[in-house]
């Protein structure tokens, strides 16, 4: 049964767009949220996810587009996102956050049974075919060490040494970062000479510097800047699509 979850803070659009998911007869679990605060204290993410991009009255800080990012740079599971919008001007917001397709308010029926269907049958492949982890097999103290990608937050380069910042432990050995980048492509992006980042955990951004979700802020270099933006992209789309 299929988890989907329906984020906006107006009521009738909630019940309208439960009542179009009803109408696919897919088998499935509906929750409503009234804001992203509401979503954010959910037990366990979704698999599908209706999300409103403005919610600009709400006291909260957060809207649709800043949602969408929390998630893609936290949650292990990827939901995959549809945004609702009144306006055209926002849907490039909902793809530079990996969003799956959007639709325009008011929502037509047909073009969402259409959207709908697309989003199954994605949902349906990623479950037949989960992703395998990565493993970075790396020699360190006289004995071989195997890393998963997922638990390395990002490595920094000191003195002919690399310095790896995982989930509960840091370590260093002696090597080369451009050897290590060479390894973890697509997944890790080089912002800076120093800093080579896990783009998953990615939080936040700007020209300087990233922030990233363990708390820790990392510099930029303008020269990067440009390419990390498109990697960055690139990554939160290929993540949908798993």
């Amino acid at each position: 049964m299929l988890k989907i979850a329906v984020c906006d803070d107006e009521e009738n659009t909630r019940t309208y767009l439960a009542a179009l998911i009803q109408k696919q007869g897919i088998p499935c679990e509906i929750t409503e949220y009234a804001s992203p605060e509401d979503y954010l204290v959910k037990d366990s993410p979704p698999d599908l996810l209706f999300l409103d991009v403005q919610m600009d009255h709400l006291s909260g800080p957060m809207d649709g587009v800043a949602l969408a990012k929390h998630i893609r740079s936290t949650d292990k599971t990827q939901p995959v996102i549809i945004f609702i919008t009144g306006h055209q001007k926002y849907v490039f917001d909902a793809f530079d956050v990996g969003a799956f397709q959007y639709l325009l308010k008011p929502v037509d029926e047909q073009k969402f049974s259409q959207v709908f269907k697309q989003a199954v049958r994605q949902i349906e492949e990623k479950q037949k075919n989960p992703p395998a982890s990565k493993i970075l097999v790396i020699q360190y103290a006289n004995t071989v060490r195997r890393l998963l990608w997922e638990d390395i937050s990002y490595l920094e380069s000191c003195n002919h040494k690399v310095i790896f910042h995982l989930r509960d432990e840091t370590f260093q050995y002696y090597a080369k970062i451009g050897d290590l980048e060479a390894q973890l492509q697509n997944d890790f992006f080089r912002i800076h000479k120093g800093y080579l980042v896990n783009l998953s955990y990615i939080e936040s951004y700007n020209k300087t510097e990233a922030v990233l979700t363990t708390g820790e802020q990392l510099l930029i270099s303008k020269y990067k800047y440009r390419d990390f933006v498109k990697a960055y992209l690139r990554f939160l789309k290929q993540e949908d699509a798993l």
